[in-house]
């Protein structure tokens, strides 16, 4: 009797190379993510001075706006970072599974 087909997914060695590169890779940018909002959040608890501090004599912009600006700009980057990998590698990784599958 044959395999049903997710049995001989999940055996697939593709299968499995793509699993643990997406989520190996998915671990590092959540990892790097995290770790650049604490980094911002203990600034904020131990440095509220230096946020605080205007960017230019008079400015009413702070330190911090453009720190928390760019800390929603770096969450976009990686997640272009990884749709673009999504889009390219895995998407191929994802292609042999299914055409080894089907035939």
């Amino acid at each position: 009797m044959e395999q049903p087909q997710y049995q001989r997914i999940l055996q697939d060695p593709n299968f499995q190379e793509l699993v643990s590169k997406r989520q190996r890779f998915a671990w590092t940018l959540s990892i790097i993510m995290l770790g650049m909002y604490l980094a911002f959040i203990l600034l904020i608890a131990f440095a509220p001075g230096w946020l605080g501090t205007p960017l230019t004599e008079g400015s009413s912009i702070t330190r911090g706006i453009p720190i928390g600006v760019g800390l929603i700009l770096a969450s976009f980057l990686l997640t272009g970072i990884y749709v673009f990998r999504a889009n390219g590698e895995f998407d191929e990784l994802n292609k042999k599974i299914i055409n080894g599958v089907q035939s």
